[in-house]
């Protein structure tokens, strides 16, 4: 077994694509991270170093699954939501809100929110049948 470059823990959990220097954790790698490295060949020198996914803390039936979250960055038309500034001010509002749940509720009036929230089931869910009509 080899040892974690920055806490020096038993561990083969995760190697940095540069050095090849093995590390047990985000934290670790994190630290090992401020100090450029060097690669071990010419081969790994222009190696974009990818940062291990955070894991979800508390997972749940309805925790999202992470690469459906990333599916939102490339929606056109999320994007296009996005460039009005008062649903901007109504996700900075709910973000903020000291009572979650209470500007959800209170964004929930607005068409405009509605039609992002629904923007993003599509993605999130897409056979959910939010689309649907009534």
């Amino acid at each position: 077994m080899t040892v974690c470059i920055t806490c020096n823990v038993n561990t083969t959990k995760y190697k940095c694509p540069l050095c090849k220097a093995y590390y047990c954790s985000l934290p670790c790698y994190t630290t090992h991270k401020e100090v450029p490295c060097k690669a071990t060949d010419d081969e790994t020198k222009n190696v974009e170093v990818p940062e291990p996914r955070k894991p979800m803390p508390f997972k749940t039936e309805d925790t999202v699954d992470i690469t459906k979250l990333e599916a939102l960055e490339h929606s056109e038309g999320l994007r296009n939501l996005l460039y009005n500034p008062h649903l901007r001010n109504f996700l900075k509002e709910v973000d903020s809100a000291p009572d979650a749940w209470k500007a959800i509720r209170s964004a929930m009036q607005e068409p405009l929110f509605l039609e992002f929230a629904d923007e993003c089931l599509k993605i999130v869910e897409p056979t959910s049948g939010y689309d649907d009509p009534v």
